[in-house]
């Protein structure tokens, strides 16, 4: 194990919360390295929160200003002689005789070494899986960050970062690893709301393309005769009680007499009933037309849970096309609502829902036309556990997401985030985020995250490893989209003359 440096007396330590060493000269570190220290109990195992350099021929402005402004400092004092760096370490727990591991009750004393640490002490101690996800390494140490899959999926995660810090690129990355599984390990059934087309390149991958499924938006159908007056009045907030008590009795009267209706045999039902008030139906009427315009509803779902959620493969719902934000919440609405319910009848099999842009679907704020999904994803994430129905909520806007259901999700693997609202939102939703953690975020660079939560025992950074799928072409950098597009429209035109 390479030696770093040696454990020094400060005015705050060595104590249980931090420690601080003096870095030999041939060696580097680099904040956010593990390091290990023998403890009495043990091995003590931390992380270097922060690095600065001192040199005691700089320590007094005046007497700096007046050597200065002669001649420089280095010509007159043995400056480099007296430079050196110095650590700052919080102790994470200690590894102790017995294999054990255990909180830090007693600190290092001055003196002793510091040391990279036993890779296999910190993959154990880090909580890291040899069988699970592979999302990267350490960065600094060479160890793979395998995340056990249960920890990380049963109780939902998060994936949180600006737009272009890489969030897609990692979902690809555990979208690979869930179809890498085998059946002895235990596969689920994947979906993904796709709102921008960035998944359907699988599908166009010939190492995964035999276990994708694509569905685009424009064939989606929610089935009518397979909804109650009151889910059809979660896509139409604004019926009065009446109302919907008007519909329960017309949808009723439709589902005894036929299996398979859609929207405009409803209406005839409506308009033609002697029973109700004009005015009632009128807004039946009305609001029926509208439903009947999204063009999503039809006399038979397309496609069903079971055809969506297949063990060892992924779905993606291809909601690109549609600009409409209600369209979209209808469609999700829909699906988790039929996802959840098969899983808890056992119709389906465990199950991940990817939620891209998930601000979209369960935002912060209840607003009736950009909630419709809300109630369904929030129920998943706060009872999904006990059903093995997982969520993973993708956002690059954390304070626009519900904090409900943010707050369910017990990992969270943070990208670059710069906006000071959604750091303090991150700090105050995800548990282990101390001070010096939240203060990296938003110097992260692309490819690298920090996973907290229940998935690892301790907060880690980690280096994206390369995903080895096909990238979809709207990822594709500006200059290379300008290049493409051009040499089409050159294309055209030179089909265009010998057409002529």
């Amino acid at each position: 194990m390479s030696e770093f440096g040696t454990v020094i007396s400060t005015f705050e330590g060595p104590c249980t919360r931090k420690f601080s060493f003096v870095i030999k000269k041939d060696q580097v570190v680099k904040r956010g390295q593990f390091v290990q220290v023998p403890v009495e109990g043990g091995k003590l195992i931390g992380r270097i929160a922060d690095v600065f350099k001192t040199n005691r021929y700089f320590m007094r402005p005046e007497s700096v200003e007046k050597y200065e402004s002669s001649k420089p400092m280095e010509e007159i004092f043995p400056v480099n002689n007296w430079e050196y760096l110095v650590a700052d370490v919080v102790p994470l727990g200690v590894y102790g005789k017995e294999g054990m591991f255990e909180e830090v009750s007693f600190p290092p004393s001055p003196g002793v070494r510091v040391h990279e640490p036993d890779h296999k002490i910190l993959h154990k101690f880090l909580g890291l899986d040899n069988k699970g996800l592979e999302i990267g390494e350490l960065p600094y140490h060479n160890v793979k960050v395998r995340v056990n899959l249960t920890k990380l999926l049963q109780k939902h995660f998060a994936i949180l970062a600006i737009s272009g810090a890489g969030k897609s690129y990692l979902a690809s990355v555990l979208l690979e690893e869930l179809l890498k599984r085998t059946r002895e390990e235990g596969q689920i059934g994947t979906v993904i709301v796709d709102t921008h087309g960035e998944y359907v390149s699988f599908a166009e991958d010939p190492k995964f393309s035999d276990r994708i499924g694509v569905f685009p938006a424009n064939e989606i159908r929610i089935g009518l005769p397979n909804l109650t007056s009151h889910q059809i009045a979660e896509f139409l907030p604004k019926l009065s009680t009446v109302q919907v008590r008007e519909l329960t009795r017309f949808l009723r009267e439709m589902k005894s007499g036929k299996k398979h209706f859609g929207i405009s045999e409803l209406i005839q039902v409506i308009e033609e009933d002697e029973k109700a008030k004009s005015a009632t139906k009128d807004v039946l009427v009305s609001v029926l037309y509208d439903l009947m315009e999204t063009g999503l509803f039809g006399a038979s779902d397309y496609p069903l849970a079971k055809e969506i959620a297949q063990q060892g493969k992924i779905s993606i719902i291809d909601l690109s096309p549609f600009i409409s934000s209600r369209k979209k919440q209808m469609v999700v609405a829909h699906i988790a609502r039929r996802l959840f319910n098969g899983r808890r009848d056992s119709k389906v099999p465990p199950f991940l829902l990817v939620l891209e842009e998930a601000h979209q679907f369960v935002p912060e704020t209840a607003k009736a036309e950009n909630a419709i999904s809300r109630g369904i994803v929030q129920t998943i994430a706060r009872e999904g556990r006990k059903f093995h129905a997982s969520l993973c909520l993708i956002s690059q806007r954390p304070i626009q997401l519900s904090t409900t259901a943010l707050s369910q999700c017990n990992t969270h693997v943070i990208l670059r985030v710069t906006n000071p609202y959604d750091l303090d939102h991150i700090g105050r939703s995800a548990e282990g985020i101390t001070r010096d953690l939240q203060n990296q975020i938003s110097g992260l660079r692309v490819g690298t995250g920090l996973i907290i939560g229940e998935s690892v025992n301790f907060p880690i950074f980690v280096k994206i490893r390369k995903r080895e799928s096909r990238e979809s072409k709207r990822g594709i950098p500006l200059e290379e989209a300008a290049k493409e597009f051009s040499e089409r429209a050159k294309q055209r035109k030179e089909d265009a003359k010998s057409f002529m």
